[in-house]
């Protein structure tokens, strides 16, 4: 089968978004189909990521307003249309609600090319962070009536697709994700990286991974981690990242340790070099970096929602607070500060648990519920 994927973030742009959709893309051409890439050029200098296993057609990118790490994708319905009459895909997957993905389905109709779509990003719940909190109902109906223009949309946990079709998405499929228990592993942990941060074998260390950003509720992360530190007198934090409050943060708690955005083996490093992982967001539609640190061997504090709803709940690999319970988050985090010595165990289960999450039965059921979608549209 021949994919287009139409997304706004994909490696080398990397988040939580990109990697799920670059091991989808792998996952389907290792199983003999052909994906087609179609996203916004990152910078002048970006070049396409391809690697031997898509192809990419890059557009125009404009900036988020409040956030330029963002960027949303512009190209006329008119250009798509030329490209996909002269080699048209199978099936046309859009992974974004911006403007690129609006000409995507517009293209995909006219041209009658099936099109599914996929659910990423909260980002009517973003908008109390970047000052359009009062047009919540308006973005989220203009996602609705995006999404319902597609055969089928895809969500990445089972409280999200509820949620969308509570209010009114149609013909909502799980796709959940999954992770790399090869790459994200205790046995990265690194010792010399423990000392540049000021901390000997012994020593706690509460870890961050994220975008240091307004939407990831970090002021609570802190809170929970300074709460920590009453008890743990010596306990190192760790944030690792970038974003638009990194520089504010760096100013108010010259103590914490900010490494800056990690890819690769340098962020598995990071993840298994420290021994706890708190994470207090509450707009993920799923939470790659909570499976990601269980991989690694860390403990989770985390809301119960999303992927620790899924992966924690009932386990004893993490602690999880009431979704919107900020003292309730806080009062875990003490919790867990006094149960230092149980920490190793609850990390080793929680290796136990990610060992389990595949993302090749992530892969299937996609291909599964895509081809369902395309051959009954197709009668």
């Amino acid at each position: 089968m021949k994919i287009a994927l139409v997304t706004e973030t994909y490696p080398p742009e990397v988040n939580g978004v990109a990697m799920t959709l670059e091991r989808l893309v792998r996952g389907l051409t290792a199983r003999g189909n052909a994906v087609e890439v179609v996203r916004p050029r990152q910078s002048s200098a970006d070049a396409a990521h391809a690697e031997g296993l898509v192809r990419e057609r890059l557009c125009m990118g404009v900036p988020l307003p409040g956030y330029a790490g963002l960027h949303f994708g512009l190209i006329h319905p008119i250009a798509l249309a030329r490209h996909w009459r002269h080699a048209p895909p199978d099936l046309i997957h859009v992974a974004t609600e911006g403007p690129l993905g609006w000409a995507a389905v517009r293209t995909a109709r006219k041209l009658r090319i099936p099109v599914v779509s996929s659910y990423h990003t909260n980002f009517h719940s973003y908008g109390t962070h970047y000052g359009y909190g009062a047009l919540v109902r308006t973005a989220l109906a203009w996602l609705r009536h995006l999404h319902n223009r597609t055969l089928l949309t895809f969500a990445p946990s089972p409280d999200v697709a509820a949620t969308l079709s509570s209010e009114g998405f149609k013909n909502v499929r799980l796709m959940g994700r999954g992770v790399d228990t090869a790459l994200f592993s205790p046995a990265r942990r690194s010792e010399d990286e423990r000392k540049r941060w000021g901390a000997s074998p012994e020593t706690p260390v509460a870890l961050y991974v994220g975008r240091i950003a307004g939407e990831k509720n970090l002021p609570l992360s802190i809170e929970a981690m300074l709460a920590m530190r009453r008890i743990l007198p010596d306990l190192k934090i760790v944030l690792v990242g970038d974003g638009p409050l990194r520089s504010r943060l760096e100013k108010e708690h010259p103590e914490f340790i900010f490494t800056g955005t990690r890819r690769g083996e340098n962020l598995a490093m990071h993840y298994a070099s420290g021994d706890i992982f708190i994470f207090a967001s509450e707009t993920e539609t799923f939470g790659n970096v909570v499976t990601e640190a269980m991989a690694s061997g860390l403990p989770v504090l985390a809301f119960d929602y999303a992927a620790p709803a899924r992966y924690l709940r009932d386990t004893r690999a993490g602690v999880l607070a009431p979704l919107g319970d900020a003292s309730g988050f806080v009062l875990r985090a003490v919790e867990l500060a006094s149960r230092r010595g149980e920490w190793a165990a609850m990390g080793a289960e929680a290796r136990r648990i990610a060992t389990g999450i595949s993302w090749d039965a992530v892969v299937d059921s996609y291909l599964r519920d895509a081809t369902d979608a395309v051959e009954a549209w197709e009668c």
